[in-house]
């Protein structure tokens, strides 16, 4: 079995020609022609915009300070950890590392014509850094997404190795299954003890014991070995591994026993040579801090002036197609697990409510899904269909969210008959204001499954911040034009 492993490994490394591709050097040479190309935009706007009048010579500064100039950006770049491996792809702190390295190039320069006594135009530098900043950065993201995608579709991946107690494997390898765009496949799992499974509890392949990890990182050509909880039985057993991975090129990552945590509810905090974890509680108590209501009030309101006109459309619409009302209330459970009245645009037939049994009798559904939704419910409306297809029926939502019954951003807004079958810890989600986007819409809405429902609704509500709100905002938008999961 261990053997079909390499050869697959090793088979689909040969068809993946992305592997060839040395990340580093390529991410320099972007990075240098957008220096490059930011120079010469800050040239001709400085050369179009003539500041007090002055003349000015762009050839004359891009020949003598052009090259250096992309040189100490690189060189900054580079300083700062702009490039390091483990950066790319995943979290911010890419581009907090591109701003802090623009800084200090913008200072380098600065110095460097101060010193050689040359007279650097002061409009070109102010639109070389006003450029090339955002294009960097919008480089980065970019660059990201292209990597995300690629990792998706099975490309540039990297072997991983689970080292670990077989709960612990699972729980990592679950995680790395599901999210796809890090480009890690798990290719086995390595146990402790001598009377090895073929296999942990969920399928996956035992190549070994975890006291055979160096041998079995170089039969299997692996690219990173994972540490997750149970590898080992004490710290100096993680040191002496560490050691015997030393003469490796394999990245060796340790795996806490927490999952679903933002990075920035985690700080490290070393004592002693003992590396503690700091943790941050969850943070539902801060979700429903004023600060929150006061963002969902004030842009609410903007919002319900600004679409008045075309939900005053709408409901013209509706009402002309079948005659029937154009608002549909439904009552729904809340924070703390009060109910109220959520308003919604009729999408389907006048009295869809009598009718669900038999759409869910002739209906292909989940059984594990409490929530039922059908993608061809013959209950919904002509134009319901296309209100649905652009999310427009969730407009008049704004109204409760202006009332405060709901939020801009939060979990999904529960029927009493789906609350009435959580499990305990599901309840989690109703200590905070449902809201009319989350989580859960900008990753696939209906078409996830109740599961994951569930775990990005609890991940929102254990660590909320409102930068969080403003990405998931900016997401929707995304999420509604390309309309997954909408029906």
């Amino acid at each position: 079995m261990t053997q079909m492993v390499r050869d697959r490994t090793r088979a689909e490394r040969a068809v993946d020609p992305w592997r060839r591709i040395a990340p580093l050097p390529v991410a320099i040479l972007l990075d240098a022609a957008i220096i490059g190309a930011s120079a010469l935009l800050a040239a001709w706007a400085r050369s179009e915009v003539r500041l007090f009048g002055l003349p000015y010579d762009v050839e004359g500064d891009l020949r003598v300070v052009g090259l250096p100039i992309i040189a100490l950006w690189i060189v900054s770049l580079l300083a700062s950890g702009a490039y390091e491996r483990h950066i790319f792809g995943a979290g911010s702190a890419e581009y907090g590392n591109v701003l802090r390295a623009s800084t200090y190039a913008a200072g380098l320069v600065g110095i460097a014509c101060f010193l050689g006594r040359y007279e650097l135009s002061r409009g070109f530098f102010f639109f070389l850094f006003l450029i090339g900043i955002p294009l960097l950065l919008l480089g980065r993201f970019a660059g990201r997404k292209l990597l995300q995608r690629l990792h998706r579709s099975g490309r540039l991946q990297h072997t991983v190795l689970i080292v670990g107690g077989p709960r612990q494997v699972d729980e990592i390898t679950g995680v790395l299954h599901r999210e796809k765009w890090l480009g890690m496949r798990v290719i086995g799992a390595l146990l402790p003890g001598p009377n090895l499974p073929e296999q942990t509890p969920r399928g996956l392949e035992v190549l070994g014991s975890s006291a055979r990890t160096v041998d079995l990182v170089q039969e299997h050509e692996v690219d990173i070995v994972l540490f997750a909880g149970g590898a080992v039985g004490s710290a100096r057993e993680l040191r002496r591994a560490a050691w015997d991975l030393e003469e490796t090129d394999v990245q060796m990552l340790i795996a806490p026993n927490l999952t679903d945590v933002a990075w920035d509810r985690i700080r490290p905090r070393p004592a002693a040579g003992l590396p503690l974890l700091e943790f941050e509680g969850p943070r539902s108590h801060d979700v429903a801090h004023g600060f929150k209501r006061l963002f969902d009030f004030v842009f609410g309101a903007l919002l319900v002036v600004l679409l008045s006109p075309v939900m005053f459309a709408i409901a013209i619409a509706i009402t002309a197609s079948d005659g029937g009302p154009a608002l549909f209330r439904q009552r729904r459970v809340g924070r703390y697990g009060e109910h109220f009245d959520l308003l919604k645009f009729r999408s389907m037939v006048v009295g869809a409510d009598e009718l669900i049994d038999d759409v869910r009798e002739h209906s292909k559904h989940d059984e594990d899904h409490i929530l039922f939704k059908s993608e061809s419910d013959p209950r919904v409306t002509s134009v319901g269909r296309f209100l649905r297809r652009f999310s427009l029926d969730e407009l008049p939502q704004l109204f409760n969210v202006v009332m405060g019954d709901m939020s801009l951003v939060g979990p999904r807004p529960p029927l009493q008959s789906e609350v009435d079958q959580y499990h305990p810890d599901v309840h989690r989600r109703l200590k905070v204001r449902p809201g009319m986007t989350g989580l859960w819409q900008v990753s696939g809405r209906a078409d996830l499954s109740w599961e994951d429902s569930v775990r990005l609704d609890l991940y929102y509500v254990d660590n909320w911040s409102i930068t969080q709100d403003i990405v998931i905002l900016a997401r929707t938008v995304t999420a509604v034009v390309t309309s997954r999961g909408a029906y």
